[in-house]
């Protein structure tokens, strides 16, 4: 079309009649006629409408408005600024160009007033049908319209360029109306097209974009709030993409190299980074157009005009390339970091999906802490590559483009400013790699510490009852103390790289400004403006670059971990047939106990009853606040140990599988539940199954059909029981340690009795086998309360807890006075003024002490003009590096001691807390909160007072030219913090819903690692990978649209500084002489181009902060937990040889676990004998498990009190009590480290001593065998340790400990019964003189006790020596034993 005007209008042949077509009046003629014509169709449909109400129903069009409606929120703001656009012209021709005495001048103003008041009407129109009918399509006849004002729109522009290449002049204002019309134009032709696409397609509406009133005005959004992922961004919809192409590269995800695995996440994401790399480079291009032009407008600011209009060109020029500098840069940071969550979504799945089918001895070699690690730190730092990934070449073009206006500007002296920007970035590479080095060891130490934690937190219950918990803070303590000397070199590496950084562009403006000194190059203002403008720019590669080749280090170490990870052994499964598995130690997962009944199935209620009464759930279920939706807590913490294991008892029944794996299913359960379990369940849903069961306990082998005795990893015997009875060793030792056991009840008559009074059921006549079945069954079946932590409120496990609106002012201030009491404070922000004030003065100084133009003489020598700025540089150099030494001293004294507190509140914290929190958020604080406070917050605090210091700068030196500035600046800034506090309601969730998301995550993992085997067997990897995704998704969810909230904020802070720049350079402009001097105009609009940055800095500090202050706002949380009482009392201190007897009195002992749940214990009155044995039974629930909490004090009683040798235990420190008992847990512990930390932790033991306790509990030999002897190596939880040997170490602890009282809760339910034995007799033989509590399923652990204890729903049911209670038949106790007897001796086939 160009060509076609030019060829008209140059021609000389062409016709005279057609030439007012490319008169410029005739175009506005037009134009106004145009919009007269749709401003009388725009009323006429309007009257239209009006007489023909539209009846049709509401929810019809529901979809159409949630599918279109940001394009129409898009449409209807496009309509406003061309109608604000005209406006402004409309006056500015009025007022300033033009005379009114023509025809044309009036033509222009008309079809601008037209303009201005017909798209006012289209806003009106859109706003009026479109709020009432709920539909956001654009109507067909605004559709023709915008095509027809952009072809419009476009051929005037092509005939002002014509009517310009022709050198003809045209007013200005006719040019910047048809290219503001033109770009609107093509604008609304894109809205109307995507509108109309929108409501055919559908999609998601972008609510917390769009000013949607239910999410951005909501204080407390849920995900249900939160659109749904796009395809694109969704795990479900990346892995199986990437996982495929990995395979089809490598062959196999176990041949993956670091090489290829980094190809492929480049091609899987290649059109997101392609245009994120777009983006970055009209964003670079756009940043240095400002410090191009400057000169020029200081030299018209002078007088020197090239053109008419060259002013507003000017200004036009400065502000369109702010609108493309903005724009083009909120779309690289979202795009960025879109590619970064689709990457690390991409890898968290493969991480995951790997561990599910790595193989025993891979999972020997790795950690659970430490896979977690890959998923949060490794695959994290490679999504934060994304921002890096563009910046090498971008440096170069950065580089590239400040070198050309430098030599613009000061000649050869450029090659003096590149020699100085080289120097600076050769000064930070060593800087950056020792960076580089120490966040090495950071992140080293710092895993050492996560493990530490996750490993203290898992076992906290016996850290406790050990009174290890402080030993074990300490320890943490001092890993955290090595992290923290590492972390000091990394923030020292801070504030030297920030010093530098900061200091640069004085530092190059210094070298090149004394280069043209010496080489007798001329400084003027505008050049001198120019180079300063583009030595601030050239700041950020000098930063970005030692940062990129450190983050490209860091980024091949993760890419080399996941690659190893990745090329691990897997398991591969042999067994034909579909399986079901139940571990010896249950596994069961968090959630309800139907789901974990389920375990994927779907619900047949029929059979699903009949599993719950073959594995005696039923009365459990009933008694349960919520039943089988009781929410499960973590590992199953608010069930007792029977109850999980019949629960993954339960779990495998209920799949209809062919083969039935057991191992030692029986051994957590009573003799009556074992019996029922083996009767109802093996021998009767399974009968016609393959069942494989492995068991300690004899009474259980003679209904097999066949019987393998291993030793040493062989089968020494096979075949019936009675077959191998008779033809080896092996078996007759555990037929005869059962036998033994056995004839200990037959001795209990030659035995002598405690005379102490019994409470036992009347004596009946004799019972049948089947009443005494009945009768045992009836002892259980009764409706008592469990003795754990059951909420009847409320389920145990919440959701996390988050903290509501805005983050309290209460928070920033313990943040900010925290350290030193807040004195540091006032020394930051003077250094932070000064730093300012110095930069301000020499920029100032250069300005005016250099002439406008080469023409003009200086004023001060070239001497005086160095000096003098080299003495402010130093100035601001000197503050620059006092506020930031400052701010890094502030902001670590305040992560230390927020650590510390945060600590000292976990392990003071009562075993409640553990009970219900679980260790994913506790860890979560501790890793990612913590790191947020090490290394950002202070940053970000101090970041945002630097900025509002040097925005303060700015509007003063944009105020000395321009005062007029304040007209616009106030309602900009109204509107900034306006938007500011709209975007901040969403804003604050999002970040807080991305903290509580993350923990999810990884509590899945560390339960899916810790339970790979049962889920392979069920064969449910592939939901437990959806459940992965799902759970990746919900993290990334409030992620992405977190940043994309950002940007999204960030773009409109954009436009508004745009405006007050744009306002600035009008004024400046119009009245070039009456406002200031040329230099001091020039400076104002070098500070004006950085306003954008500096607002939009100080918004994202300031919403950053926001966000990120919340972790120190959960890290507080923690730090004021309920705390257990006091660990020593010195006024109530017992003497070192307490308890000296042994004697333990209880008296009227009531104890409930919250004030709103019922009496567990209600009443116990009784007298543990000094040195007597007692044995405690009862079904769940009945308070066992109550009674050692209470006596070691994990929870304190409602009334009553307990009284050992006379002192009254809830009067002296829980550490006082808790080191002078000991304790044999059902779950045998071992801590990552040697054999010697696991039996003396407290290190008050010689080495004798421990051999000692070692060949006592029958370990010494083992032990010797060793390479490291005491110090051998154990594995964390001990997994190179068999349960046995386990169970014989903490034997070991308490041989060493020597209490007076002695309690063993479960101690041998997951031992064979010769290891039983051998606890039973040592125990017998060395604690012979001490007072010994038995908790015991097995009726031969607690059988020759000299007591009984039975409790029944927190009563004592009974309590006499066994003799007296088996003399009763209808004891509680009777019955037990019969039982166990009977199916000893018979089995359960008859």
């Amino acid at each position: 079309m160009f060509s076609l005007f030019s060829c008209y209008f140059s021609s000389s042949t062409m016709h005279r009649g057609i030439d007012f077509l490319l008169q410029p009046i005739f175009t506005r003629e037009v134009s106004a006629s145009l919009h007269l014509v749709l401003l009388l169709v725009l009323v006429l449909s309007w009257v239209w409408k009006k007489v023909h109400v539209d009846h049709r129903e509401k929810s019809e069009r529901n979809g159409v408005h949630n599918s279109g409606f940001l394009y129409y929120k898009l449409s209807l703001v496009c309509s406003l600024v061309i109608c604000v656009f005209n406006f402004l012209l409309c006056l500015v021709s009025y007022f300033y160009l033009y005379k009114h005495d023509g025809s044309e001048e009036l033509v222009a103003l008309s079809d601008l007033a037209l303009k201005t008041f017909v798209w006012g009407a289209i806003c009106v129109y859109l706003h009026s049908t479109n709020s009432k009918a709920q539909d956001p399509s654009l109507p067909c006849l605004l559709r023709i319209w915008c095509g027809v004002y952009a072809f419009f729109s476009c051929s005037c522009l092509v005939i002002d360029f014509v009517v310009y290449g022709n050198h003809v002049l045209l007013p200005v204002m006719y040019l910047v109306s048809d290219i503001g019309s033109s770009i609107t134009g093509l604008f609304m032709c894109y809205v109307g097209c995507c509108v109309n696409n929108m409501a055919k397609l559908a999609p998601l509406e972008e609510p917390l974009l769009n000013g949607d009133s239910r999410v951005s005005n909501n204080s407390d959004p849920n995900h249900e709030d939160l659109p749904l992922l796009a395809t694109d961004d969704s795990a479900y919809g990346i892995y199986p993409t990437f996982r495929s192409r990995l395979e089809s590269e490598c062959g196999s995800v176990r041949r993956v190299t670091t090489l290829k695995l980094a190809k492929v996440l480049f091609l899987s994401t290649w059109q997101g980074i392609l245009l994120s790399g777009i983006f970055a480079f009209l964003y670079a291009c756009a940043s240095y157009v400002g410090p191009f032009l400057i000169d020029i407008c200081v030299q018209y600011l002078n007088g020197e005009h090239k053109f008419k209009n060259e002013g507003y060109v000017l200004a036009m020029a400065f502000v369109a390339a702010k609108l493309v500098e903005g724009l083009s840069e909120r779309h690289y940071m979202f795009r960025y970091q879109q590619v970064g969550v689709r990457m690390q979504s991409k890898l968290v799945a493969m991480i995951y999906t790997k561990g599910l089918i790595l193989s025993c001895q891979s999972k020997e070699g790795h950690s659970t802490g430490e896979i977690i690690n890959l998923m949060t730190v490794d695959a994290e730092r490679i999504g934060e590559f994304c921002w890096y990934m563009h910046q090498p070449w971008m440096c170069v073009l950065q580089v590239a483009l400040a070198l050309f206006i430098l030599y613009r500007s000061v000649g050869v002296a450029s090659l003096a400013a590149l020699a100085a920007t080289v120097i600076v970035m050769l000064v930070n590479l060593p800087v950056a790699s020792l960076q580089e080095k120490f966040q090495g060891k950071v992140m080293e130490f710092k895993d050492k510490r996560m493990k530490a934690t996750s490993e203290t937190l898992n076992n906290m219950r016996i850290l406790k009852l050990q009174a290890w918990e402080m030993k074990f803070l300490s320890k943490i303590i001092e890993l955290r103390k090595t992290e923290e000397i590492w972390l000091k070199k990394v923030l020292v590496g801070t504030t030297i790289i920030r010093f530098l950084i900061h200091n640069a562009p004085t530092f190059v403006a210094v070298v090149t400004f004394g280069t043209c000194v010496l080489i007798g190059i001329p400084l003027e203002s505008g050049k001198v403006l120019s180079a300063l403008a583009t030595f601030r720019i050239l700041q950020m590669p000098i930063y970005v670059l030692p940062d990129t080749i450190s983050m490209i280090a860091q980024t091949k170490v993760s890419l080399e971990r996941i690659a190893s990870f990745l090329c691990l052994d897997e398991l591969q499964s042999d067994i034909c047939g579909t399986k079901a598995y139940v571990s010896q130690l249950p596994w069961i997962q968090s959630g309800n106990i139907e789901d974990n009944i389920l375990f994927g199935k779907e619900m047949e209620r029929e059979k699903y009853e009949k599993v719950l009464e073959a594995c005696s759930l039923t009365r459990d279920l009933e008694v349960l606040p919520f039943g089988d939706q009781t929410i499960i807590g973590e590992k199953g913490i608010n069930l007792s140990g029977g109850q999980k294991q019949r629960v993954q008892i339960a779990r495998a029944l209920y799949q209809d599988a062919d083969i039935y794996l057991f191992d030692d299913p029986f051994s957590a359960v009573d003799a009556h539940t074992g019996s029922h379990l083996f009767k109802e369940g093996l021998l009767g849903l399974l009968k016609s199954k393959t069942v494989i069961y492995i068991t300690h306990q004899v009474e259980f082998l003679p209904d097999a059909d066949l019987i393998l005795v291993m030793r040493d990893g062989r089968i020494t015997q096979s075949g019936k029981y009675n077959d191998i009875l008779q033809t080896g060793t092996d078996f007759m030792e555990l037929v005869g340690a059962h036998k033994a056991a056995l004839s200990s009840i037959k001795s209990l008559e030659r035995r002598p009795t405690f005379k102490i009074s019994s409470t036992t059921k009347e004596d009946t006549n004799s019972l049948s086998d089947f009443e005494l079945e009945h009768n045992v069954e009836n002892i259980y079946d009764q409706n008592d309360k469990l003795d754990d932590m059951v909420e009847v409120k409320g389920q145990l496990v919440q959701e996390e807890e988050r903290e509501k609106g805005r983050v309290g002012f209460k928070v920033y201030w313990k943040y900010i006075i925290t350290a030193y009491g807040g004195a540091l404070v006032p020394f930051i922000l003077l250094s932070q003024t000064l730093t300012v004030g110095f930069q301000v003065a020499s920029n100032y100084w250069m300005t005016v002490a250099t002439p406008v133009s080469a023409t003009a003489e200086p004023d001060v020598g070239s001497f005086t003009l160095m000096v003098v700025y080299v003495a402010l540089a130093i100035g601001s150099s000197i503050f620059t590096f006092a506020r930031a030494f400052l701010s890094v001293v502030a902001g670590y004294k305040t992560a230390t001691m927020l650590f510390n507190k945060m600590h000292l509140g976990i392990f003071r914290a009562p075993i409640s807390f553990f009970d219900a929190t679980p260790s994913g958020r506790i860890l979560n604080r501790a890793s990612t909160d913590q790191s947020t406070l090490d290394m950002y917050i202070s940053n970000i605090l101090w970041a945002i007072t630097f900025n509002l210091v040097q925005l303060l700068g700015n509007i003063t030196v944009i105020s000395q030219a321009v005062w007029q500035v304040f007209i616009i600046l106030i309602p900009v800034m109204a509107a900034c913090i306006w938007y500011q506090r709209y975007y901040s309601a969403s804003a604050r969730e999002l970040a807080r819903l991305v903290g509580t998301c993350q923990a999810p995550v990884i509590q899945h993992f560390s339960e899916t690692i810790s339970g790979s085997t049962t889920i392979r067997c069920f064969e449910q990897e592939s939901r437990f990978n959806d459940m992965n995704m799902k759970l990746i998704d919900r993290y990334s969810q409030p992620k992405l649209y977190s940043a994309a909230a950002m940007e999204w904020l960030n773009f409109r802070m954009d436009i508004l500084s745009t405006l007050t720049f744009a306002f600035c350079l009008v004024f400046l402009i119009s009245f070039p002489n009456s406002m200031t001097a040329p230099g001091i105009a020039g400076l104002a609009v070098t500070y004006g181009l950085n306003l954008n940055a500096l607002q939009a800095n100080i918004v994202w500090f300031l919403c950053n902060l926001e966000n990120k202050i919340i972790s120190v706002e959960r890290i507080l949380q923690y730090t004021s937990l309920p705390s257990e009482a006091p660990l020593v009392i010195t006024d109530n201190k017992p003497d070192n040889s307490w308890p000296s007897f042994g004697e333990v009195h209880i008296r009227d002992l009531q104890v409930r676990y919250a004030p709103h749940l019922p009496i567990v214990l209600r009443g116990l009155t009784c007298t543990f004998t000094a040195g007597a044995k007692t044995g405690i039974v009862g079904r769940t629930g009945s308070g066992k498990t109550t009674l050692v909490q209470i006596l070691f004090r994990l929870i304190e009683p409602v009334a009553g009190q307990i009284l050992i040798d006379s002192i009254n235990i809830s009067l002296i420190g829980i550490h006082d009590l808790r080191s002078r008992l000991s304790i044999i847990p059902q779950d045998p512990t071992m801590f990552e480290g040697t054999v010697r930390t696991n039996l003396d932790p407290l290190e008050e033991y010689t080495d004798e001593k421990i051999w000692e306790a070692l060949d006592m509990c029958q370990l010494g030999d083992e032990v010797r065998k060793k390479e490291g002897k005491l110090d051998s190596k154990v594995t964390e939880n001990g997994e190179n340790w068999s349960m046995g040997q386990r169970q014989l170490v903490c034997l070991g602890r308490v041989l060493l400990k020597k209490s007076k009282i002695l309690v063993l809760d479960e101690a041998t339910a997951s031992v064979d019964t010769a290891t039983d034995n051998i606890i039973q007799q040592t125990v017998k033989q060395h604690f012979s003189e001490c007072t010994v509590i038995t908790i015991a399923h097995r009726i031969t652990s607690i059988i020759d006790s000299d007591m009984v204890l039975f409790l029944n729903q927190g009563l004592i049911e009974e309590y006499d020596s066994p003799k007296k209670l088996l003399k009763n038949k209808s004891s509680s106790l009777a019955q037990l034993v019969a039982e166990y007897t009977r199916r000893s001796n018979s089995g359960f086939g008859n």
